[in-house]
């Protein structure tokens, strides 16, 4: 096996976890820095620390990644399928990045490894994609917008005789938590998704085996990219969730990102489920802000999230499948 070839895949799946880092630096922090719970520096360093320890937390979700999607390739070809699939999701996470638009870098990839894959020849185990993936992409957002209205629902009626300027204070200083929460969630999720495609491309290169524990400098090298994404910031998305959906006081940005932490934490250890956490905070977002009123929420600005929640596996797919053939006519 190629050994440059390995090394640039890793380098590539490396980047790709940077730009997770800064696409989905918003899902942590968006609440907390439009509550002005955290200013966003502070946000920023706080959600790069969660991040790296999350990324320690478990490896259900790399194995998920790593086995349960496609069968494993072999050879130069197999390479050629994860660089590919890995250029498919950077792309859509930079198009999406640019126009300020919060969709998931976890089914950028996802989408990314079934291009490459369809286009490679490669298994794709559509049951693992259906049962691990699609459903997931449905549930998720369902069950985070309603829980995140019942979560909101239940501290209005718990702190509906208390001062509500005091009652902001005390939530906004709760936030830290809630958005200690949401970035710890993050860290387990989406770290790992690269610990999948890292350790499919050492089993490739037969450097390591799927027996074998996900070794330590896999975890800490995707544990700091992620860490160094999410400080660089991703500013764009950040005032789409944390303006433009609804304008959050405190008590419903601790509401969402509860909503979301629990959520994540639940799907990772439970399920080994690598959902989105992108649709996961955004709609607990709408489920909160919609207890103020049901037209508080900007249905307008959801309705194009959701849109791009749907095109991007399809969008993340063909621009793998385009990368793998001009990587195989250039290996020609």
């Amino acid at each position: 096996m190629d050994t440059f070839a390995l090394v640039v895949t890793i380098g590539v799946a490396l980047f790709f976890t940077y730009t997770n880092g800064f696409h989905d630096s918003a899902n942590a922090i968006a609440t907390s820095v439009s509550t002005r719970a955290l200013t966003p520096r502070a946000a920023l360093a706080m959600a790069a620390v969660m991040n790296l320890a999350g990324a320690f937390l478990g490896s259900g979700v790399a194995k998920t990644v790593s086995e349960g999607l496609i069968s494993t390739p072999e050879g130069s070809k197999g390479m050629g399928i994860l660089f590919a699939a890995l250029v498919g999701a950077i792309a859509w996470n930079l198009i999406t990045w640019y126009f300020g638009l919060p969709s998931s870098s976890s089914h950028a990839l996802f989408g990314g490894m079934v291009g490459a894959a369809l286009a490679g020849g490669t298994t794709v185990y559509w049951s693992g994609v259906l049962e691990k993936i699609v459903i997931p992409m449905f549930v998720s957002p369902v069950v985070g917008l309603v829980i995140g209205y019942l979560v909101m629902t239940a501290i209005l009626w718990l702190f509906r005789r208390t001062n509500p300027h005091k009652a902001k204070r005390g939530f906004r200083i709760a936030q830290t938590v809630s958005a200690a929460g949401m970035a710890l969630g993050h860290g387990l999720q989406d770290a790992q998704k690269t610990m999948g495609i890292v350790v499919m491309a050492l089993v490739i290169a037969d450097v390591e085996d799927y027996s074998d524990p996900i070794p330590v400098w896999v975890k800490i090298a995707c544990a700091l990219m992620l860490s160094l994404g999410t400080y660089a910031g991703g500013w764009r998305i950040m005032r789409t969730l944390g303006r433009k959906i609804i304008e959050l006081d405190p008590p419903q940005g601790f509401a969402a990102e509860a909503t979301g932490a629990s959520i994540m934490f639940t799907t990772a250890f439970l399920f080994h489920a690598p959902i989105s956490t992108t649709h996961v905070i955004t709609s607990a977002i709408m489920g909160v802000g919609a207890t103020k009123r049901v037209n508080a929420v900007r249905w307008g600005v959801a309705k194009n999230i959701i849109l791009g929640w749907f095109i991007t596996m399809p969008a993340a797919a063909l621009v793998a499948a385009v990368s793998f053939w001009i990587v195989n006519l250039v290996a020609l």
